[in-house]
Parts: C-alpha cells; sequence; structure tokens
C-alpha cells in the first residue's frame, strides 16, 4: 500500500508541474527621454556637494593647524611665566636668607656691645668699691692713728 501512495503522489505532482505555464518575464521599461537631464541635473548637483565636502575638510584641517598653533603658543607662554615666578621665588628665598644673616650678625654685635658695657659698668664699680675700700681703710687707719695718739698724750 506504501507504494501505491508513493506513486499516486507522483503523479499528481507531475500532472500539477505539466499544468503550470511559465511566466514571461517582465519587458524591461526603457528610460524615459524626460529622465537624463534629471539624471545630469542629480550628477552635477552630487558632484558639487563632493566638492563643497572637500573644501569644508580642508577649512576644517586649517583650522585645526590654527587651534594647534595658538595652543602651543599658549604653552611656551605658561611655561615663561612658569619659570619667571619661580625665579622671583627663588630670588625672594635668597633675598630672605640674606635679612635672616643680616639680623643674626646685628643680634651678634648688639650682645657684644652689651657684654663689652656690661663689663666696663664692672669694672667701673670695681674700681669705685676699691677707691671707697681705700679710702675707708685710710680714714679708719687715721681714726686708729689719732686715738692712739690722743690716748698717748693723755696719761
Amino acid at each position: 500500500m506504501t507504494k501505491s501512495l508513493l506513486i499516486a503522489s507522483l503523479i499528481v505532482v507531475s500532472l500539477a508541474a505539466c499544468g503550470k505555464k511559465e511566466e514571461a518575464p517582465a519587458p524591461v521599461a526603457a528610460p524615459a527621454p524626460a529622465a537624463a537631464p534629471a539624471m545630469d541635473a542629480a550628477k552635477q548637483a552630487a558632484d558639487k556637494a563632493v566638492d563643497a565636502a572637500k573644501d569644508a575638510a580642508a577649512a576644517a584641517g586649517s583650522a585645526a593647524t590654527a587651534v594647534t598653533d595658538v595652543a602651543k603658543e599658549a604653552g611656551k607662554d605658561a611655561a615663561a611665566a612658569a619659570d619667571t615666578a619661580a625665579t622671583a621665588v627663588k630670588d625672594a628665598g635668597k633675598d630672605a636668607a640674606a635679612a635672616a644673616g643680616s639680623a643674626t650678625t646685628a643680634v651678634k654685635d648688639a650682645g657684644k656691645d652689651a657684654a663689652a658695657a656690661a663689663a666696663g659698668a664692672a669694672s667701673t664699680a670695681a674700681s669705685a668699691v676699691a677707691d671707697a675700700a681705700k679710702d675707708a681703710a685710710n680714714k679708719a687707719a687715721a681714726e686708729a692713728a689719732k686715738t692712739a695718739a690722743d690716748a698717748i698724750k693723755k696719761p
């Protein structure tokens, strides 16, 4: 039975294929004569658009080069300003160190002067004390001599 079903389906398919007509290919339409000028105008417009794009690309390249040059100059200016600032800071540091050195010398000299003045004052005071002691000793000796002389004179 399977063989008879297989044969029957083959016959149906072959009959269906024989009854079909092939479709004729669609006729190719020739371009209308009015379409040619429109095609030329579109081509010219496309060419102009390409040229405009090329010009825009060239202008963008020039602008990019100009921006790069300006950025380079700005970088150089910034570096010069930073160098100037660093030099000013270095010079200010040198000036501060020199001022500190001068202040140290002034304090040292003032200390020496104060020590010399104190030594002079101490020397003067010591001399005055020594003179006062001599005067007191001389006066005491004179008093003692006078008292002794008076004692000798009085029996």
